[in-house]
């Protein structure tokens, strides 16, 4: 753990935990989803549940959905410019067994119809832990630059992404596969040293089995 960690990043307040870890949540599902948002269903587990409107977490999570970041001054009225924008918000309380006090399952709906959810806790100092994408298990934070695969469970699935990456001196970092069962959806999750170019990101969804990817860059505080 480093000093940051402990005193979090410069942010629309007052919690590290409860706004600016809620809207990098909010933030990241935006930028899985890829497109604007027309509509988000909001659940809330343990502490979150019990102060999200007093710590302004509700404000946070919808800022991040919006595309704001953490030090954006448009958070403290983010409600107002979603529901302006015509997205339809929803929030609910949710008991999430074993979760992190500091959890939400976000259901969003984009302009194209998909429909994407994300569920992830705000674990301190303004860092987040991503733990479920569409009901897959995966773990990752974000604080490094990360490429997420979505694919089917193939033989030699991982082995072709990590050709492409070598090809183009993209060195990895860190990679873990995830999946639901043997030849069903899965996911590869890459931390990289580098950014990737497009043709690189475009290489890995020409790939076979592979439904998309998305690219998330390190975050910018660290």
């Amino acid at each position: 753990m480093d000093l940051f960690d402990l005193i979090g990043p410069v942010m629309i307040g007052p919690s590290s935990s409860h706004t600016a870890g809620a809207a990098r949540i909010g933030l990241t599902a935006r930028r899985l989803m890829g497109e604007e948002l027309i509509r988000a269903d909001i659940g809330l587990h343990g502490s979150f549940a019990k102060t999200y409107r007093g710590h302004g977490t509700d404000r946070a999570l919808v800022g991040g959905l919006m595309g704001m970041d953490v030090d954006d001054e448009r958070l403290r009225d983010s409600l107002n410019i979603a529901r302006e924008a015509g997205m339809v918000i929803h929030f609910q309380h949710m008991n999430i067994r074993g979760a992190h006090p500091n959890t939400v399952r976000l259901t969003v709906t984009g302009v194209s119809g998909r429909v994407l959810e994300v569920e992830a806790a705000s674990v301190g100092g303004g860092n987040i832990e991503v733990h479920k994408i569409d009901g897959l298990s995966v773990n990752f934070t974000g604080k490094e630059n990360t490429i997420i695969i979505r694919h089917m469970d193939t033989p030699g699935a991982i082995a072709a992404v990590t050709g492409i990456l070598a090809s183009k001196s993209v060195n990895i970092a860190n990679v873990q596969g995830y999946r639901r069962q043997q030849g069903g959806d899965a996911m590869i999750v890459m931390e990289l040293d580098g950014v990737p170019q497009q043709e690189v990101l475009d290489a890995i969804n020409a790939l076979p089995g592979v439904q998309g990817s998305t690219f998330l860059a390190r975050r910018s505080d660290l």
